[in-house]
C-alpha cells in the first residue's frame, strides 16, 4: 500500500475512515498492461476535478501505480487507485485541496466469475456519475442480499427503473441483442469498452423489473472480472450459458491492452 509512490503510513490513511471523501478506480493489470487504461486515467482526472476542484497529473499517478507493482509476482493483479486529501477533515472539507495517490493491490481471480444472483433494491448512488468512496449505502445493501442468500444487490430509481449493479453495470439479452438500461449510471470502464468495439448500435432503453421476463440473458460488467454471467434477478432466472455473453468475453478479451 503506497501514498505518492511511498508506504503509506496510519496517520496518512486515517482521514480514508475518519473522513471518506475522495474517488478511485480499479484495474485489472496483466503483465504490466491495463485493458482500457485511458478510460480509467480519464475518470480519475475528471473526478478530482470534479470533488476537488483540481487538475490529477495522470504521467504522475502512473508511475505511482507502476512503483506499487514492482514487488509483485503475480501477473494477474487487481490495482485500486484512490485519490483523496490525507489533510482535510470533517471541519475542514472546503479547503484548498492537494490530493494524495494512494495504490493497493490485490491478486486478481482466475477464471470466470461464477454467475451473480441479485436482489433488486430501491437506491440511487450520491452523484451516480462518480466512482466515490462513500459507498455506505452501496455496501448495507449488498449486505442485506447476501444475508438473504443473493450475492449482489440491482439498483432501482425512484420511479422503478434499472440503473445499475453495487459495482458493476448490468445488460441484458433481448431477441439476440444487448439492451443497456437507459439510467443515470456510473459508466463502467468495461461497459464503454464494449460499446466502443461492438458493431452493433447500443440500445439503451428505460427497463424496469416488468421487462425482465422477456430477456433471455443477463451480465454484469466490471473491471476485474470482465463479463459476468446474471443467474437471477429476484424470482426471474435465465441460463447462465448464452452465445452472446460467450460473444461478448470474446470481444472483450480481443480489446488491445495499453502498457502502464
Amino acid at each position: 500500500m503506497e501514498l505518492n509512490g511511498s508506504k503509506a503510513t496510519l496517520d496518512q490513511l486515517k482521514s480514508l475512515a475518519l473522513t471518506n471523501y475522495g474517488h478511485f478506480t480499479s484495474m485489472l493489470v496483466e503483465d504490466g498492461c491495463v485493458r482500457g487504461l485511458s478510460l480509467h486515467l480519464q475518470r480519475l482526472s475528471r473526478d478530482c476535478h470534479l470533488l476537488f476542484d483540481v487538475n490529477l497529473d495522470t504521467d504522475r499517478l502512473r508511475e505511482f501505480v507502476v512503483h506499487a507493482l514492482a514487488g509483485e509476482d503475480s501477473k494477474r493483479i487487481v490495482a485500486r487507485v484512490t485519490v483523496y486529501d490525507p489533510h482535510l477533515d470533517l471541519g475542514t472539507i472546503g479547503s484548498e485541496a492537494e490530493p494524495s495517490v494512494l495504490v493497493t493491490t490485490r491478486p486478481a481471480a482466475d477464471g470466470v466469475a461464477p454467475p451473480l444472483r441479485l436482489q433488486a433494491a430501491s437506491y440511487r448512488r450520491e452523484k451516480p456519475s462518480v466512482k466515490h468512496i462513500g459507498l455506505f449505502g452501496a455496501l448495507d445493501l449488498r449486505r442485506s442480499a447476501q444475508r438473504e442468500g443473493f450475492d449482489d444487490v440491482l439498483f432501482l430509481n425512484a420511479d422503478g427503473t434499472i440503473s445499475e449493479i453495487a459495482t458493476s453495470n448490468i445488460g441484458f439479452v433481448r431477441d439476440g441483442e444487448v439492451v443497456w438500461p437507459r439510467s443515470e449510471q456510473l459508466a463502467g470502464v468495461t461497459m464503454s469498452l464494449l460499446h466502443r468495439a461492438s458493431d452493433e448500435a447500443v440500445t439503451t432503453e428505460p427497463l424496469t423489473l416488468s421487462d425482465l421476463g422477456s430477456m433471455e440473458g443477463a451480465f454484469a460488467t466490471n473491471a476485474a472480472t470482465g463479463i459476468r454471467a446474471v443467474a437471477a434477478v429476484d424470482d426471474i432466472a435465465w441460463p447462465t450459458e448464452h452465445k452472446l455473453l460467450t460473444s461478448l468475453r470474446d470481444l472483450y478479451l480481443d480489446i488491445p491492452a495499453e502498457r502502464l
